[in-house]
């Protein structure tokens, strides 16, 4: 049976090397373009082959992030990078970009890739294109549920990869445009701005408040961990971790607990999970944890509305604050240089104890059940709680561990040390076998070598990555070897193993071809209509009718397919999609905005596999939106048939997590800082969001000029 891949973030090469010592088989990291996480430390193009040629020396993969979209000005040094990685030996690149796909698939025919969670691929149809168009893996939605992996499993051969730990986004990952929106820092360009962990207030549509706590929209951290059985006997290939902003001990840690999870289920058919490693999660990083909705989560246990960051473990509570002496009854350890936050009403309080007294006497650790005093100049309410947010002695211990880093390469030496016959020797690391000869080995004329000798010289293999698992030594009695030459021919033969482990992936670049149909210029409108009032006052003002009511139809109507689907209704006639797995279910459709099109690779894409009409991206500017025609029409000498929406409230995000739900509404407002109010609207088993602003596109004739077809307008 294969053995599951546990896949390590690294955001930088610290958190790589902390990744691989901790027992990681694979790592994902991204360089300084194109990668969903745009504030990570990220890699230069020469920290990449130092990355991908230590990671190949341990036996580990390495898979780059290019999956942020890609705009039509940037395509030329998109194809350069994935060049330069791709030449460089890189496993495998993940990616959002449908245009981006087709251009590099049929580029470089040998380059694997996977299709990034950004691409929303969240049902077995999604999988099922995935499959059909080439990619060799799929990173699911964070919101799939394990049932439906199974099924993937079963019934494609296509490799599948879920995220099992970390942080998590209120959004399908891909659909969130709220940080766009009001912060222009795109998602989808790797600069979301965390609008999910702002503090909110919740309003009915009557608008009285519903919400007590307020980072309304702040998930809990993902933690799987005493599921490894389930996921295992899923069949998924790989689990993720997610944590490319983290830093190195976490990476290390996680991936730690993780690899023992894995390693004991393969052992003992059991669960083991370390109290202790449990708890020293916890300490480094947590929000509170949930199951998520790969494990079909209770939708209540699915946020942390009380506070965003992280929380530790509580060690203690304020037991009075006169002056500036503040008195702590602990009911966990606490050490000088561990990092504490006190618990506010208002706000929380930070702070790292550099001195703190127990009975009046200064001391450098205290116990459970001690009082301690420091001395701290703010205001603190007495009974507040107070969190260890800081361990420095497991820090300092995670460190030590990292830099010794015990992982090696377990290899099987012979030797054959014959009188008058080369001296032999031959390695095997379990995929390659190296030989190789030294000089002639001779009769002693004085000490002979002997067997500890040779084996002490040969298992001394320093700073390589290997370490000797057995060793068998076949010689002659009485024999002399130089020791310098049996240094030399350790070293040789090691090296040639490091050249045999540093694999070549063979680079293969072939020309990019489509084709395509040709369509005509037009000046037309259409129009999204939620009901039946609004589908009889616009139908005839507009060319083109788009309903989320499959009940009204009529030869101007294209029904809307939800962008999150379970099941999959039969329909005849066009319909509007928003998701890949409906590229593979319709025959008729035009693409929504939420394809995320910005550059002419993805409408030729889209129109290449039957899309009539393809709507652009939110992202899009005027600017942007000329470049992508005349790029078009010049690459490929046709007219692509684009549609624009200029009056909406655009859906900034649709989530599985329904707040509505929770609160036990139809409906709601969501209330930020600057009491802008985003309307909620729960349907099936999601909920959408709109941005509070109209976003109204003025200059609609000059749209037309530059060849858009159709202008839209949602109701």
């Amino acid at each position: 049976m294969k053995k599951i891949e546990l896949l390590a973030p690294a955001g930088n090469m610290k958190c790589l090397k902390a990744a691989i010592s901790a027992g990681c088989d694979a790592v994902y990291l991204s360089g300084k373009l194109f990668g969903a996480r745009a504030f990570a430390g990220n890699f230069t193009n020469e920290e990449i082959v130092d990355a991908i040629n230590y990671a190949h020396l341990y036996g580990v993969k390495v898979y780059i992030t290019i999956n942020t979209i890609i705009y039509e000005d940037e395509v030329d040094k998109f194809i350069d990078y994935v060049r330069f990685i791709h030449k460089n030996n890189v496993d495998a690149v993940l990616i959002q970009d449908l245009g981006m796909f087709d251009l590099i698939k049929k580029k470089f025919p040998n380059l694997e890739i996977h299709a990034s969670t950004q691409m929303h691929i969240h049902n077995y149809e999604g999988a099922c294109f995935a499959n059909k168009y080439g990619f060799k893996r799929v990173v699911m939605a964070r919101e799939t549920s394990i049932d439906v992996i199974k099924k993937i499993k079963k019934e494609l051969d296509i490799e599948v990869e879920a995220f099992v730990h970390g942080a998590l986004c209120v959004s399908y990952s891909g659909e969130c445009l709220l940080s766009a929106l009001i912060g222009n820092r795109s998602a989808n360009r790797g600069s979301c701005a965390g609008i999910c962990r702002k503090k909110y207030n919740l309003y009915d549509i009557n608008f009285n408040k519903l919400n007590t706590d307020n980072y309304l929209l702040s998930m809990k951290d993902l933690n799987t961990i005493d599921k490894i059985d389930k996921l295992i006997d899923s069949g998924i290939d790989s689990l993720k971790i997610e944590g490319r902003m983290k830093r190195e001990e976490y990476v290390y840690l996680v991936v730690k607990m993780y690899r023992n999870a894995i390693d004991n289920y393969y052992k003992y058919k059991k669960v083991i999970v370390d109290k202790n490693d449990d708890e020293s999660l916890k300490k480094i990083f947590n929000r509170t944890y949930t199951k998520g909705f790969i494990f079909n989560e209770n939708n209540n246990n699915i946020t942390n509305e009380l506070r965003p960051n992280h929380v530790g473990v509580k060690i203690g509570v304020v037991t009075s604050k006169i002056k500036d002496k503040l008195t702590i009854k602990l009911t966990h350890e606490l050490n000088i240089n561990d990092g504490i936050r006190i618990l506010d009403d208002k706000e929380d309080k930070g702070l790292v104890i550099n001195k703190m007294y127990v009975n009046n006497k200064l001391v450098k650790k205290a116990f459970k059940g001690d009082e301690i005093t420091i001395y701290y100049d703010k205001f603190v309410k007495k009974n507040s709680d107070v969190l260890l947010t800081t361990d420095y002695n497991e820090i300092k211990e995670i460190d030590r561990l990292i830099n010794n880093n015990e992982r090696k390469v377990l290899i099987d030496v012979l030797v054959v040390a014959k009188a008058n016959e080369k001296l032999y020797i031959k390695v095997n690391d379990g995929k390659n076998i190296i030989e190789d000869y030294g000089s002639m080995v001779e009769y002693a004329n004085k000490v002979p070598i002997t067997k500890d000798d040779i084996k002490n010289r040969v298992c001394k293999t320093g700073n390589t990555v290997y370490k000797v698992n057995n060793i068998d030594i076949n010689m002659d009695d009485n024999i002399f070897i130089n020791i310098r030459d049996l240094n030399e021919l350790r070293r040789n033969v090691l090296n040639k193993l490091d050249k045999k482990r540093l694999y070549d992936i063979p680079f293969v670049e072939k020309d990019y071809t489509i084709n395509l149909p040709d369509f005509k210029k037009e000046r037309k409108k259409s129009v999204l209509v939620d009901n039946e009032i609004d589908y009889l006052k616009y139908k005839d003002k507009y060319d083109l009718v788009y309903v989320t009511d499959k009940k009204i139809t009529d030869d101007k109507t294209v029904y809307k397919i939800p962008r999150v689907i379970k099941n999959y209704e039969n329909y005849d006639k066009k319909v509007l999609i928003g998701e890949v797995g409906s590229l593979i279910k319709y025959n008729k459709f035009d693409t929504d905005f939420s394809f995320n099109v910005v550059n002419s690779y993805t409408v030729a894409f889209l129109h290449s596999i039957g899309a009539n009409k393809v709507t652009l991206s939110y992202e899009l500017n005027y600017t942007q939106t000329k470049k992508l025609i005349d790029a078009y029409e010049k690459r490929y000498e046709k007219h692509p048939n684009l549609e624009v929406i200029v009056n909406s409230y655009p859906e900034a995000m649709i989530c599985k997590y329904d707040i509505n739900k929770k609160y036990k509404v139809s409906k709601s407002y969501l209330e930020d800082e600057f009491h802008n109010k985003y309307k909620i609207v729960s349907k099936d088993d999601y909920m959408i969001l709109y941005n509070f602003e109209k976003k109204i596109i003025e200059n609609e004739d000059d749209y037309y000029k530059i060849g858009i077809n159709y202008l839209r307008t949602n109701m």
